[in-house]
């Protein structure tokens, strides 16, 4: 655990997929074609304790919708690429940006498009229950299931690492 520790120290922007790492994977489709998602109340709080301590993040999704980007500004994150089957040039775009190199950033993933980002950032990380192939290639595997708890996971890990944690807990005392 103190080698991802280790890691954790030099991450500057943590990026998430959605489908099945903000949410639980189900896609629920109306009888308008609106789209709906459930997301966890404590992942988002967890985000938004990340980037209180000078963490960005970024948002890099396959699918394309409102709710997802109804959400995400609620957060007050302002990285959001969508529609993007195919992550590496939404990541290299996003790191040049921000002006960081793919060390610098971790990245939480479930399934096999989310492994071009994830082999090349300094901190990959699966959820519990992502794909076999997918967690064989991440640094840490997260104790709780996508869009269950695992993005605060993240977040909490980051911020332990980085030293922060304690403050922001006591912000809420």
């Amino acid at each position: 655990m103190q080698s991802i520790l280790d890691k954790t120290k030099q991450i500057k922007l943590v990026i998430f997929d959605v489908d099945g790492v903000l949410t639980d994977g189900s896609i629920i489709i109306g009888d308008d074609g609106e789209e709906y998602k459930a997301f966890h109340s404590r992942d988002g709080h967890g985000m938004r304790l990340l980037q209180f301590t000078g963490v960005e993040i970024g948002i890099i999704t396959g699918r394309t919708s409102k709710v997802v980007e109804h959400r995400i500004n609620s957060l007050g994150i302002n990285h959001l690429y969508q529609g993007q089957q195919i992550k590496l040039p939404a990541f290299e775009d996003l790191i040049d940006r921000l002006g960081l190199k793919p060390e610098q950033c971790a990245y939480v993933g479930d399934d096999w498009v989310d492994l071009s980002v994830m082999s090349r950032v300094g901190l990959a990380i699966a959820v519990q229950d992502a794909d076999a192939i997918v967690k064989k290639h991440a640094h840490w595997i997260t104790p709780s299931k996508g869009g269950k708890g695992a993005a605060r996971e993240v977040c909490e890990l980051i911020m332990e690492g980085q030293g922060n944690l304690q403050d922001q807990i006591e912000r809420h005392f």
